[in-house]
């Protein structure tokens, strides 16, 4: 796909983009006063408002999923500073769903996140701090099959993330076959 198709694929996302932000920052703000209008000012939140848990996949797609996918596309973009933002980002995403998730079963989510991305983190801040393009190559590959390690050993092996593309919306792979 090139020229006029290219840049009408490119606008439709950009708009699908911004009515998905305009819809929840909708939706946030309906809530928040509806909230607050109803209840009073000195009324506690209920319960349900409090317990409220992002499950894993919504704390992946959400949080985890697109840092990995921006952190790409900084060094793509020459962006180290912005690389080395979102990683950062990212840690911090996977300590938070850790704490959210402790357990999947009977495996403990902080030591398997730990142990799966301690290495590839540590060898993409490297590679970002020193600008190395061919380590952050290495490092990004490590961590994606860090990423989908982890997806295999929690039964969730149809979830494959693979190298973004410079066309692609995300980093998800929907086009391969299941290894489940």
């Amino acid at each position: 796909m090139s020229g006029p198709e290219a840049a009408g694929t490119r606008r439709r996302q950009i708009v699908v983009a911004v009515i998905a932000i305009a819809a929840t920052a909708v939706l946030v703000i309906g809530l928040a006063t509806s909230r607050s209008v109803a209840a009073g000012p000195d009324t506690a939140p209920s319960a349900q408002a409090t317990g409220y848990l992002p499950s894993i996949s919504d704390l992946m797609i959400a949080t985890i999923q697109p840092r990995h996918e921006r952190i790409w596309r900084a060094e793509q973009d020459g962006n180290w500073n912005f690389a080395a933002y979102e990683l950062g980002n990212l840690q911090g995403a996977f300590k938070r769903l850790g704490i959210a998730h402790p357990t999947q079963g009977d495996i403990s989510l902080p030591d398997m996140i730990a142990s799966v991305t301690g290495q590839p983190f540590q060898e993409l801040n490297n590679a970002i701090k020193s600008k190395d393009a061919t380590a952050f190559t290495k490092a990004y590959a490590d961590l994606t099959d860090a990423c989908n390690s982890c997806h295999q050993a929690l039964n969730h092996g149809a979830v494959e993330i693979g190298l973004p593309s410079r066309t692609s919306a995300s980093d998800l792979k929907t086009n391969s076959t299941s290894r489940n």
